[in-house]
């Protein structure tokens, strides 16, 4: 089936902020699965466009590309390795941060800059062994942290505390829409069955 995901802010969590829809050829979905090229198109509330991410067909390493009105801003390359999982995303041409995550059983997908500080963190929540087992649904959180004028951050989710994020400099809206395709990409590349 076509992913469909549903973008809500921890802070409002009594209404979706956007949506994200796949469109993708029903053939190619069921030869290349989680290989598949696929658009995705980001939808506000109200289900304006805001931006769409492309993703072409892969063997060996994926690429996801961001486009605003038909203008490519960024993109996520995945390197491969063995056991790691490695991406790097691009603003333009410009390698902005990168992902190295040890891999297999770590679900936290940390984004740093080229200095190695912390800039967004994308992470696959546990929802339990039934519904992880039995489903194909997932839940992810993608924090950018908030740089505050007193040099702390501050963080929430769905009115539990999490501990405050601390990043090195507040992402832009482009580069935020990066973070977000590079979930939209770890999705489909490790977490996805689309079992028949």
């Amino acid at each position: 089936q076509q992913n469909r995901y549903v973008i809500m802010d921890p802070r409002q969590p009594q209404a979706a902020v956007g949506y994200l829809l796949e469109e993708s050829s029903f053939i190619m979905r069921q030869l290349l699965r989680t290989r598949r090229p696929f658009i995705a198109n980001v939808l506000d509330a109200y289900g304006n466009q805001v931006f769409q991410v492309r993703r072409p067909a892969w063997l060996i390493n994926s690429t996801i590309f961001v486009e605003v009105d038909g203008i490519l801003v960024g993109e996520v390359h995945r390197r491969w390795h063995v056991w790691r999982r490695i991406y790097d995303l691009y603003l333009g041409k410009t390698q902005f941060g990168r992902v190295e995550n040890p891999g297999f059983w770590n679900w936290t997908f940390t984004v740093c800059d080229e200095n190695g500080d912390t800039l967004a963190v994308v992470d696959r929540n546990w929802r339990g062994f039934g519904y992880e087992f039995f489903t194909d649904a997932g839940q992810y959180v993608v924090r950018f942290g908030e740089v505050l004028a007193d040099g702390t951050n501050r963080a929430g989710v769905a009115g539990q505390y999490v501990e405050p994020l601390s990043v090195s400099r507040s992402l832009t809206l482009t580069e935020r829409a990066i973070v977000l395709a590079l979930a939209v990409s770890l999705d489909n590349d490790y977490f996805s069955r689309h079992s028949g």
